[in-house]
Parts: structure tokens; C-alpha cells; sequence
């Protein structure tokens, strides 16, 4: 997909939340970002094509963190002037949880992105801090480290678009407006908050050592994408099962693997590899597809169309055919992030099934009803399918196995805070 975007809108791309949808101010001067947006967008194609991001790559640095990653997962990128330490992952956990990060003191990261959901909130869409209601779901913080971009359709946030995708996106959940997330009000606002607290000045001096001020904007940004790389589920009973134990997957469960992988549904041709999903980056891999899909969930005017504000990559391109593209997600803990699509608007994994076994979901009644199967800009691997009332029952199960038990009760990615937070 080219990225041939005015200069102007690459600027816009700040506005791009989890939700795809939120506008938030920067220290960077506005200027300063349109004149370099141009060269950007000029090598943004080049870069989709052939993002080379190696262990020797001046966008990555020689691994100084050990990552106890699950069997046959490889290093992930992490850009060279933020390194891994465990002090900066353990600062991230802190403020991740941490409600002094909302300007009215009522919400945390982990408000929309609860470990027992996988990091997901079980909500159809979103709920900021003021009560504003978003327009997309949270989506699931999984394997964050391997996601080659970032939200549901924005293909701007994107290693080889945007130096630092993560660290950056960071930002816009904490001082976005439209919608409302967190709700800082300005930059300065948190770092006051934070520097009144005794063990932040502690943590933050132990994370960035090298600093003379260390609380500061960006390296709240840095810390908390450190933590969030570390969020790596690898270890479902599926995964033990690839790794030779037999038994770890029931009959049923083995039958459901072969059904989603097999010609005659292929869902394996989007959701494969490692993380069971696409845009997938990792050291040394030598090439960065991002490729998003219309999978014909709607079809409201007969030509393809989906409800506003929720256009899918349309939003950022403004090219017809892009309409209701939007990212493929990891399948990993895949049972427990419900609802499902970018709105939420399917509400169980059987009901997922019937969207893609009908080749596209049709709605009959309202203002979004339309037949998605006809949907003209539909992706070609949406094209239905019969399954027997077993295999059905098969295909759940196998979804089921994705579920990583230890990764949700995983301490060392639990709220820190078990007694009141330090004033």
C-alpha cells in the first residue's frame, strides 16, 4: 500500500490513538514536523518494502537485557536510545499502573489494558477518563515487542515510518483529546506530579543514570514502552504442544489446528508464525509487510462503504480501495479479549466464526445494514466456508488452546501497588 500522503497529514498522525482517532499537542514544533514529513513519506514505501532492522542496525541496540523469551521466539527490535534495563521495565510497570498518569487521577494504563484480558478491557470500545466514549476497542498489548506497527489502521505508526513508533504512541493515550483517554493536560503535568514522589525520583534516577533531570515527558514515554515490551505470551498450551508435548492439546483441539490451517478456511494465511498474526518485526528480519484487510464486516451503502469515524486505513490515506482496511491481531489468549473487530460489534469467537463462514457479515436491519459478504473491497481470503456442527466445536476448542494461563497471572507484570500509592 503507497503512503502517498500530504505533508501536512503525516503531521496528523500525532492525532492517531489506540482508537485511531485522538488529537494531542506536542513539544515538537508543528513546523519543524511538516518540513521533514515530505522525506518521510517519500521513503515510506521503500521502507515497507525493505526495513532492514538487524542486531546491527543503528535503529537497534546489542541486547544488555535478558529477555527470557519462550521457545522459538526471536530477539526482539528495540531502538538504541531507549535500552532494556530491568530498572527502566520495572519504572514502566509503576507508572503503568499508576493512576497520577490521568489528569483527574481516576484511570491507568491498565484501566483499558487489564493483564487477566490479555491487556485487553472486555469492553465493545473504549471508556475514557471523562467518561468519553471512543470509537475503536483497546486492543490487546500482547507481543507488543513484535508488532511491526501500532493501532487498528494507522500505517503511519510503523517501523520505517516513524522513528520510535512505541515510545511515541505512548504519548497519545496520556495527553490525547479527541477522544479523551487519559487526559493530561500538558507534558508538565505528570512530571510535577511525579517528582513530588520520593521513590520516583529514586526510580527514575536508577533507569536513566546518565541524566541530570530524569523525570521528564520522555522518558515516562521510554519507560512505559519498556515494560510494555516485555508483555511476551508464548507459552498456551498450544505452544507447548508444537514443542513436543503431544498431550497438551486434546483431540479436539488437534482436529481444530488442522481445520485453521488447512485450504479449506485458511485462517492461517493471515493469523501464522510465532505471534498468529501479521506485521510481525523482529532482529534481523529483513523485510516489513503491512498489510491491512477489509474483511467485509460491513457494507452500508452497497460500494464497500463502512460507518464514519471507523474507515479503517481509508481515514489516513484517503485512498477509496484502502475502506475498511484495518491491522490483522495476534490470536494469542484470543478466548479472553471478547468483543471482537476493531468496534467490538461481534461479541463471541462463534459468532467471529459465522462473520468469516458466511464470507463477510450481513447486517439486516439499522443504519449500518448491508450485506459484507458482497462488499466489492473485500479481501479475497474472505470467502466462506461450511463447517459442520463438530468442527465448529473442533475450530473453538483449538481457539481455546491459545490461552496462556501464566502470561495472565504473571507477577512480574502485576500491579506494583499493593498498598496505597506514595504521596
Amino acid at each position: 500500500m503507497a503512503l502517498r500522503l500530504q505533508a501536512g497529514l503525516f503531521v496528523c498522525l500525532l492525532a492517531c490513538n489506540h482508537a485511531d482517532s485522538g488529537k494531542v499537542s506536542q513539544p515538537t514544533d508543528a513546523g519543524e514536523l511538516e518540513a521533514d514529513a515530505a522525506s518521510r513519506l517519500d521513503a515510506a514505501d521503500a521502507a515497507q518494502q525493505d526495513a532492514s532492522m538487524s542486531g546491527q542496525d543503528a535503529s537497534v541496540s546489542e541486547p544488555i537485557f535478558h529477555w527470557n523469551l519462550p521457545p522459538g521466539f526471536p530477539a526482539p527490535v528495540v531502538p538504541r536510545d531507549n535500552p532494556m534495563t530491568e530498572a527502566k521495565v520495572e519504572l514502566g510497570r509503576r507508572l503503568f499502573y499508576d493512576k497520577r498518569l490521568s489528569g483527574n487521577e481516576s484511570q491507568s494504563c491498565a484501566s483499558c489494558h487489564k493483564q487477566a484480558l490479555a491487556f485487553s478491557d472486555g469492553r465493545a470500545t473504549a471508556l475514557g477518563s471523562t467518561g468519553e466514549l471512543h470509537p475503536r476497542g483497546s486492543m490487546s498489548l500482547v507481543n507488543l515487542a513484535y508488532s511491526a506497527s501500532l493501532t487498528w489502521s494507522n500505517p503511519l505508526f510503523a517501523i520505517g515510518v516513524l522513528p520510535e513508533p512505541l515510545e511515541r504512541q505512548t504519548q497519545l493515550p496520556l495527553y490525547g483529546d479527541a477522544p479523551v483517554e487519559l487526559g493530561l493536560k500538558a507534558q508538565s503535568q505528570p512530571v510535577q506530579r511525579l517528582a513530588e514522589v520520593e521513590l520516583y525520583r529514586e526510580r527514575f534516577a536508577a533507569a536513566f543514570p546518565d541524566e541530570p533531570e530524569p523525570i521528564n515527558a520522555s522518558n515516562i514515554g521510554r519507560a512505559l514502552a519498556a515494560f510494555e515490551r516485555v508483555l511476551i505470551s508464548g507459552d498456551s498450551a498450544y505452544d507447548r504442544y508444537l514443542h513436543g508435548d503431544d498431550a497438551a492439546l486434546s483431540g479436539a483441539q488437534k482436529r481444530g489446528q488442522a481445520l485453521f490451517a488447512g485450504e479449506r478456511l485458511q485462517c492461517a494465511q493471515c493469523h501464522s508464525g510465532f505471534n498468529l498474526s501479521e506485521h510481525v518485526h523482529w532482529q534481523g528480519k529483513s523485510q516489513i509487510e503491512l498489510r491491512y484487510r477489509n474483511t467485509g464486516l460491513y457494507n452500508i451503502d452497497g460500494a464497500g462503504a463502512y460507518p464514519a469515524p471507523n474507515t479503517g486505513t481509508f481515514d489516513v490515506t484517503m485512498e477509496p480501495s484502502d475502506m475498511g482496511k484495518f491491522k490483522v491481531p495476534t490470536l494469542r489468549n484470543i478466548a479472553i479479549t471478547a468483543p471482537y473487530m476493531h468496534d467490538g460489534s461481534i461479541t463471541s469467537l462463534s459468532e467471529v466464526i459465522d462473520h468469516y463462514a458466511a464470507g463477510g457479515r450481513t447486517i439486516a436491519s439499522g443504519p449500518n445494514r448491508g450485506v459484507g459478504r458482497d462488499n466489492p473491497l473485500k479481501d479475497p481470503l474472505i470467502h466462506g466456508f461450511e463447517l459442520t456442527n463438530d468442527e465448529r466445536r473442533d475450530l473453538l476448542a483449538f481457539l481455546e488452546s491459545l490461552t496462556d494461563s501464566a502470561f495472565i497471572a504473571n507477577p512480574a507484570f502485576a500491579d506494583p501497588w499493593e498498598t496505597p500509592q506514595q504521596e
